[in-house]
């Protein structure tokens, strides 16, 4: 009895300190889905501004066309995954998703991938990816990551560019979405062009910055456009994994109701065969003086 005791104490123990370990992994998955979560409705401003410039270039220009220069048939993909677990079906339903999307597109697909766990997942699906690049770990790491993604991905040939990634809604829950990239679509410049101005005064572009200007601005829209999918991933993946470590939690509650009421019966049935045997010595000393 006292070995079965002894085990359950260790196990109630090993349960307790697990508990800590899910709750300060909780603690901080909740801490990063609040700075991720900011750092997206940062952007809106910014990106307000990026529409403003584009308005005004297309305001002045006819909308352009995709270029003919890229390799026909082509399309590639930036997936936005993780590379830790404990994020439950967070890559896999990505994965999956963006399976069935580029399965109903013509043309060869070029996959990069942002996190080696849904790398992993897209290759179990037939894909194959070009390059794989590390997840952020914090958000001045997202900067750099798009700075690379920019430089080795756009320059690539293809004509169509989409994004992947999930995306939080309400609560611990999240949706694989995807966006198309590149190229910048008739109809969206057209809106652009269309889009009212904030002021009475027309903006107008002078010289021969038109150009240069447009470039920067859809580079800076480029920017805007994968750092938002970045954080909203990071955002996600923290929701995923503090939906697991709150289910977690709630197991080893359990766990540990389970084990304690255990110990419980256990200490008491233990206390009752001791009472028991001083009760049976009492009767058989009493017994014997009664005798003598």
């Amino acid at each position: 009895m006292r070995n079965t005791l002894e085990n359950l104490r260790r196990k109630i123990t090993g349960a307790q300190q697990l508990e800590s370990v899910v709750r300060t992994m909780k603690a901080q998955a909740a801490s990063n889905i609040t700075q991720y979560e900011a750092a997206t409705n940062a952007l809106s401003d910014y990106y307000g501004t990026v529409e403003l410039g584009l308005t005004a270039c297309f305001r002045q220009s006819a909308p352009v066309a995709a270029s003919k220069s890229a390799q026909p048939g082509t399309m590639s993909a930036i997936v936005f995954g993780s590379d830790q677990g404990l994020v439950g079906q967070f890559n896999d339903q990505l994965a999956e998703y963006a399976h069935v999307q580029l399965a109903a597109l013509p043309g060869t697909k070029t996959i990069w991938a942002v996190g080696e766990r849904v790398c992993g997942r897209l290759v179990d699906a037939g894909f194959t990816v070009k390059k794989i690049f590390d997840v952020p770990g914090a958000i001045t790491s997202i900067t750099p990551l798009i700075g690379h993604i920019l430089t080795e991905c756009i320059v690539s040939h293809s004509q169509t560019m989409l994004i992947f990634h999930n995306q939080p809604k309400s609560g611990t829950s999240y949706e694989p979405v995807s966006q198309p990239l590149l190229p910048l679509g008739v109809a969206l410049q057209q809106g652009l062009a269309k889009a009212a101005w904030p002021t009475v005064n027309l903006p107008e572009l002078m010289g021969d910055t038109h150009a240069s200007l447009l470039h920067a601005l859809i580079r800076e829209y480029l920017f805007i456009s994968l750092y938002k999918a970045c954080a909203e991933s990071l955002a996600s993946e923290n929701a995923s994994r503090l939906a697991a470590m709150q289910r977690a939690e709630k197991n080893i509650d359990d766990l540990l109701k389970d084990l304690n009421q255990t110990s419980r019966t256990l200490r008491q049935s233990s206390i009752d065969e001791e009472l028991f045997d001083v009760l049976a010595g009492y009767i058989v000393t009493a017994a014997k003086k009664k005798i003598a």
